[in-house]
C-alpha cells in the first residue's frame, strides 16, 4: 500500500512538527486486514489518538459544540455520505477508500476520560455520529463505544448519538443504565423503507425496517429516540407514496419525533453520487443539474415543499403522540445543581452528517 498523508506527519519522542501544527495522526499505525465475510476487503488502520472530544467551530449552524468520532471513513458505503471529503485529508480517495480503508482510534475512551477529568471540562452536551457512523461494521470487532459511553456516564457528561446501525443494541443495558444519571438521547437514520432504493444507496447497512426496530427497542427501554428521515432523494424518494410509507413506519416505531432532510451534495461527496446517478438513473441527470446547479443544496423552496409533506403525513399517522412520557427527559444531576439542556434537535439545516 503506498504512504498516506499522516506518514509525513508522524512525531518523533523528542522533534516537534516542523511547522508547529500537531498531526492529523500519531506515529505507531498498524494495519489490519480480517479474512471474515463481514470484513472482507476492508483494511483497518490503528492508531492511537490524541484527542477524543473535537470542538465544532463556533461558525457551525449545528446545536452542539463537542463530538466524538472513533472512526474514520465508514463501511456503510452510503453513495451520498458528506464526510466522505474528510478521506482526502489523508491522502484517501473520498470514492471506495472512504469505503474501505478505516481509521480506528483505538485508544478512545482512554484518552476521553482524561479529557473528561479536566477541571475546565464544564458537562456540556456531546454529540456521537455527527461525522462517520459509531456503529458499522468495525464497532462490532473493536468494542470502542462502550468504553465511551461508561466516560461520559462516570463524568456527568449528557450525550447524544445518531446511527444507522443495529448494533447499538448491544450496548442498550449501558445507555438504559446511562440514561438514569445524565440525558441521553438517541436518532436513527431512515430516509426511506424502499428497499430497492436502500440497496443501492445504503449497501453497507441494515434494512431501514431494521433501523425502526432499534428505535422501538430503544424507546421502550426509556431512551427518547428519534428518526432522522434523511437523506430525502429528489426524483427517487420525494414521492407523495415514499414519504407516506416512510412516515407511516416510523410513526409505528414510536419515534419521539421525525425530522427530513434533503440530500446534501457537498464536494467529494457530490462526485461520487453524480457518478453513481450517471450509471443507474441517467435519466435524471439532466434534473439533478436543474436542481442542484452547482449548489450543495436543494433550493428553500423544494425542501420546505418536503418538511411540509412530511410534517403532515407525521400530523396524520401521530408521530410522538405514543412516545410522549416513554422517552426519559432530561435529568437532574447530582449535587443539586441544574437540569442538563434536552438533547439538540435534529431539526438544524446544516445538522448531522452520515448523509
Amino acid at each position: 500500500m503506498s504512504p498516506v498523508r499522516w506518514d509525513s506527519l508522524r512525531l518523533t519522542e523528542d522533534a516537534p512538527p516542523p511547522d508547529g501544527r500537531l498531526p492529523l495522526l500519531p506515529r505507531g499505525a498498524v494495519t489490519r486486514t480480517f479474512d471474515t465475510p463481514g470484513f472482507r476487503g476492508i483494511t483497518f488502520h490503528e492508531v492511537t489518538a490524541r484527542s477524543a472530544l473535537n470542538k465544532v467551530p463556533e461558525a457551525s449552524r449545528v446545536p452542539f459544540r463537542w463530538t466524538i468520532n472513533p472512526y474514520r471513513g465508514c463501511s456503510h458505503s452510503c453513495v451520498y455520505c458528506f464526510a466522505r471529503k474528510t478521506h482526502e485529508y489523508l491522502d484517501l480517495d473520498a470514492g471506495h477508500d472512504f469505503d474501505s480503508q478505516i481509521v480506528v482510534k483505538t485508544n478512545v475512551a482512554e484518552v476521553l476520560r482524561r479529557e473528561l477529568a479536566r477541571p475546565s471540562w464544564t458537562r456540556e452536551h456531546v454529540a456521537m455520529g455527527t461525522n462517520v457512523d459509531c456503529y458499522q461494521r468495525a464497532e462490532g470487532r473493536y468494542r470502542l463505544m462502550p468504553g465511551v459511553f461508561r466516560a461520559l456516564l462516570e463524568s456527568g457528561t449528557p450525550f447524544s448519538i445518531l446511527t444507522k446501525g443495529a448494533l447499538i443494541l448491544r450496548d442498550l443495558p449501558l445507555l438504559a443504565e446511562a440514561a438514569r444519571t445524565v440525558d441521553v438521547s438517541a436518532a436513527v437514520s431512515v430516509g426511506s423503507v424502499d428497499e430497492q432504493v436502500w440497496r443501492a444507496v445504503e449497501p453497507g447497512t441494515p434494512s431501514p425496517r431494521r433501523r425502526l426496530e432499534v428505535c422501538a427497542a430503544l424507546t421502550g427501554a426509556g431512551i427518547r429516540c428519534s428518526v432522522l428521515m434523511a437523506p430525502v432523494l429528489p426524483f427517487l424518494t420525494d414521492s407523495d407514496e415514499h414519504i407516506e410509507a416512510t412516515v407511516k413506519a416510523i410513526a409505528a416505531s414510536g419515534a419521539s419525533h421525525v425530522s427530513p432532510i434533503v440530500l446534501h451534495l457537498r464536494p467529494g461527496a457530490r462526485e461520487w453520487w453524480q457518478a453513481w446517478l450517471r450509471r443507474e438513473h441517467p435519466e435524471l441527470v439532466g434534473r439533478y443539474a436543474a436542481l442542484y446547479g452547482e449548489r450543495a443544496y436543494a433550493p428553500k423552496a423544494y425542501q420546505q415543499d418536503v418538511t411540509a409533506r412530511v410534517h403532515a403525513a407525521a400530523r396524520r399517522h401521530g408521530v410522538g403522540r405514543d412516545a410522549a412520557g416513554r422517552g426519559r427527559a432530561a435529568h437532574q444531576p447530582s449535587g443539586g445543581q441544574s437540569p442538563t439542556p434536552p438533547a439538540p434537535s435534529a431539526q438544524s439545516a446544516d445538522q448531522l452528517s452520515l448523509l
